[in-house]
C-alpha cells in the first residue's frame, strides 16, 4: 500500500509526495523548490508518513472485506 499526495497546476503535476519514497520529489523547476523546502521540514515529513496509516492501513480492511 503506498499513500500519494500529488499537487497539480494546469493539469500539470508539480510535487508529490510518496509514502514508498518518504520525501516530496518535484517534477517541474517550481515544484523541485517545493520539495526541496517541504523536505527540509522534519515535522512535516513525519506527519505526510504518518498519513499512510490514517488513510490507507485502516481503511484497506473494509475496502477488501466488500469485494
Amino acid at each position: 500500500i503506498e499513500f500519494i499526495d500529488s499537487y497539480y497546476f494546469n493539469k500539470l503535476e508539480y510535487t508529490r509526495f510518496s509514502s514508498s519514497v518518504g520525501k516530496y520529489v518535484g517534477f517541474t523547476e517550481r515544484g523541485v523548490k517545493n520539495a526541496d523546502y517541504w523536505n527540509k521540514d522534519a515535522s512535516l515529513l513525519s506527519a505526510m508518513k504518518a498519513q499512510k496509516e490514517v488513510y490507507c492501513l485502516n481503511h484497506v480492511q473494509n475496502k477488501y472485506s466488500n469485494v
